[in-house]
């Protein structure tokens, strides 16, 4: 079972890393088509000035005046020339707006073109990063399968043997979760039924505002871990937690490590129902039910069930918790 937590885990960081990419080439594409319309504008106005410019030069060349002649004839480039012409007294106040407009367009020009081969070679690389991540899911989920295959028969009986605990657990969490609703104080009550072991560095934390999502949670146990699931016909981690906020209108992310950046941080001693908490480095995530446990979806072969925080692997592995305000 070990190892399957492990999978569970290291498919989790696969699909974080593989929708961080997509949203990264979203963000990249949407760059190059900036990039690629600044430059065309920036072109536009640099050939607009430049035969805006050109056209003056045919003016001041009719005019037979002997210090634009020596400009236009003793410049070796077009750059040159505008170099020159910056020094001469013919020059007109004219004639110097639209060198300087020719000057900056160039400069625009060249900071597109520059951005735009940047934001193509970044384009490169996270396809690449992304390709790497889906090759990896497909590689983990075939290890998975094989290993599920294996120990089915021991898989089922476990789950059997858990069955009549995770009932009582259940009966007992509903009842304190009743209790919660009845306080005339929800907010206070709600922690105090919950805290667990005292933290020195406890973190204060607005009220819970979803404490209802444990008890629709709970509403799923039993329901097979399907991973990428996020519906009552099979949950994997972050989809049993994307599933019960948005019954009461909350949308996250599909991912532990982006729920991790969501809500507000809070202390082990400060545990509401509803708080998400977070273990494996991130790899996996359940909701808090009070009492010490949480519900969660573990792992390929199992089911909706609750878990208790002391167990040795969740307390070995513990990160922190997130209240979604």
């Amino acid at each position: 079972m070990g190892q399957l937590q492990q999978l569970s885990g290291a498919l989790e960081l696969a699909r974080s890393q593989y929708d961080a990419s997509t949203a990264q080439l979203v963000r990249i594409q949407a760059d190059l088509r900036e990039n690629r319309h600044e430059l065309h504008v920036a072109q536009r106005n640099l050939q607009e000035s430049q035969r805006t410019i050109a056209s003056r030069l045919v003016t001041l060349y009719t005019t037979d005046q002997t210090s634009t002649l020596e400009v236009i004839l003793g410049a070796k480039s077009l750059d040159d020339m505008i170099t020159r012409m910056d020094g001469a007294k013919s020059v007109t106040a004219l004639d110097t707006s639209i060198l300087a407009q020719i000057r900056t367009f160039r400069t625009a020009a060249k900071r597109s073109g520059m951005l735009l081969r940047q934001a193509r070679v970044t384009q490169a690389r996270v396809v690449a990063e992304r390709a790497a991540a889906k090759n990896s899911i497909q590689s983990k989920i075939t290890e998975q399968n094989r290993l599920l295959s294996s120990i089915q028969g021991q898989i089922a009986q476990i789950i059997a043997s858990q069955r009549a605990r995770q009932l009582q657990m259940a009966r007992a969490a509903q009842a304190r979760l009743a209790f919660a609703r009845r306080s005339t104080n929800p907010g206070q009550e709600v922690v105090g039924i919950s805290a667990i072991a005292p933290s020195s560095d406890t973190v204060v934390a607005p009220p819970p505002t979803h404490t209802s999502v444990a008890g629709i949670a709970l509403s799923q146990l039993g329901t097979p871990y399907v991973w990428a699931g996020a519906a009552p016909g099979g949950f994997d981690c972050s989809g049993l937690v994307v599933w019960a906020y948005a019954q009461v209108g909350v949308s996250l992310p599909h991912s532990s490590y982006a729920l991790y950046t969501y809500g507000v941080p809070v202390s082990r001693d400060q545990l509401a129902p509803g708080d998400l908490v977070f273990f494996d480095g991130l790899g996996h995530v359940g909701i808090y039910i009070g009492g010490g446990q949480f519900v969660e979806a573990p792992h390929a072969g199992s089911v909706v069930q609750i878990s208790n925080l002391s167990g040795a692997w969740y307390a070995a592995t513990y990160v922190g918790a997130r209240r979604i305000l």
